[in-house]
């Protein structure tokens, strides 16, 4: 049945439903944050499906009519009104420390549940009620840094959104010319990490000799979620531009042996923190690996956003890294063009690219979060590249430097349980060598051997 029928389904019942609440919200302001709080109490105490369906959709369309300010209100007023009741957790926690059986323990969970879950799951009834509380919950993480009070709204909207978009309800689509004009549209609206520039640029983009898949959710069916482009060349690519010039010949991807996944864009703010890009890309590389049996390669040419941000830092403590430093800031764009004018700074940037990719952290991660993610996901730290993005913002962010990370198929569950269980980057023997050529790794040798000598004169 077409998606117009279940909407004139819905408008009936909701219709229906209208009369059986309207006499008890007359003379509420309808663009308020009180007209909305009123009507989210109205839907939570509901039992009807004619009444939830109007006041699923009523609500919404309220919240959607406020101001900035007013949306900012409610938003509070979610987090103090529909809280769980602090008396009943405790009675309901008192009695599972006396008796913890699994009756007193399902108890305590439902006490421990604030009706604000509820009321949610409620709203995502509406006709586009999915995509309204995913774009509710882009307002709240931008908020939360001025509101902090929203975190619980915040915390609610990603438990439930960890189910709903679950990997089981996600549908993998192959993204070409062919498709609807509205999701190409937003390819060029949500790409990332290599603007596309107008309709020529996202043609090339998806001509033979490329692929772009994208996860989706029935709920939001011109929405994707997340998005990769992948590159069918031969050999592991060093650079970008080559890959994403416009003008570049189109191969015949019959004799490609390399599959570059070059560009992975979220799109979707509201679902931030909730994975899809794990699954993304080990699906994507088995659809290639039936399309194509002469790919034997699976490779990424990544961005490495935090590293200049990382060198400015380590260049305040460190004076060989101070002046490396000044003698960046001295280049202009033009003599990254310029290899020759490169080589006072080549070999230092891709040693400290390598240290910083293999061995600065947050905690027990990397430091940078796209080398967090791809070895998380198990693959293989394989190239550190020079020149590899010489765009203004590769100049910006990594000093032109990129990364191939590789994806071994049959390594890839070992890689990824290294990673996890070992703390441990996985990387090839070239970037290891880059890794101890670097000055942070011969100082750390230094104190080493300076440390085992004192404790032998001890």
């Amino acid at each position: 049945m077409s998606e117009s029928y279940f909407q004139s389904l819905f408008n009936s019942i909701a219709d229906g439903g209208r009369d059986l609440i309207a006499r008890n919200l007359r003379g509420t302001d309808r663009a308020s944050a009180d007209r909305v709080i009123e009507l989210c109490r109205a839907l939570v105490s509901t039992r009807g499906e004619a009444a939830g369906a109007v006041l699923a959709r009523d609500t919404l369309e309220a919240y959607a009519a406020l101001s900035e300010a007013e949306r900012t209100t409610s938003l509070r007023r979610l987090v103090d009104e529909f809280g769980a009741a602090e008396e009943a957790v405790l009675r309901a926690a008192d009695a599972y420390r006396e008796n913890p059986t699994s009756a007193n323990l399902t108890a305590l969970a439902r006490a421990s549940e604030p009706p604000r879950r509820e009321l949610l799951r409620r709203l995502n009834m509406a006709p586009g009620g999915t995509a309204a509380l995913v774009r509710m919950r882009e307002t709240v993480l931008r908020k939360r840094r001025d509101v902090p009070e929203l975190a619980p709204l915040d915390d609610d909207l990603r438990y439930l959104f960890i189910s709903w978009f679950n990997r089981g309800f996600l549908e993998l689509e192959r993204i070409d010319w062919r498709t609807p004009a509205v999701v190409l549209e937003k390819l060029i609206t949500y790409e990332a990490v290599h603007e596309i520039d107008g309709w020529e640029d996202l043609r090339r983009r998806l001509a033979t000799d490329r692929r772009c898949f994208g996860f989706f959710h029935p709920a939001l069916p011109d929405e994707p979620l997340i998005f990769v482009q992948v590159a069918l060349v031969k050999g592991m690519p060093d650079r970008i531009q080559p890959l994403i010039a416009r003008n570049a010949e189109v191969k015949d991807p019959g004799q490609a042996d390399t599959a570059v996944f070059f560009s992975i864009s979220n799109c979707q703010a509201g679902l931030s923190g909730i994975s899809f890009g794990n699954f993304l890309i080990k699906q994507v590389a088995a659809e290639l690996q039936a399309e194509f049996s002469n790919l034997k390669t699976f490779v990424t040419l990544s961005p490495v956003p935090g590293f200049r941000r990382w060198l400015d830092r380590a260049g305040t403590d460190d004076v060989q890294l101070a002046e490396l430093v000044r003698r960046v800031d001295e280049l202009s764009l033009a003599a990254w063009q310029d290899e020759e004018r490169l080589g006072a700074v080549k070999d230092l940037l891709l040693q400290l690219g390598a240290w910083y990719l293999a061995r600065e952290k947050n905690g027990t991660a990397p430091l940078d979060p796209v080398a967090r993610f791809h070895l998380g996901n198990g693959a293989r730290l394989e190239r550190v590249n020079w020149r590899g993005d010489v765009s203004a913002k590769g100049v910006r962010q990594a000093c032109t430097l990129m990364v191939n990370y590789l994806y071994r198929l049959d390594q890839v569950e070992k890689n990824h349980e290294t990673f996890m269980n070992d703390k441990k980057v996985v990387a090839s023997r070239a970037v290891e060598q880059l890794v101890r050529a670097s000055p942070p790794a011969k100082r750390e040798a230094t104190v080493r051997k300076e440390t085992k000598a004192a404790e032998a004169v001890a």
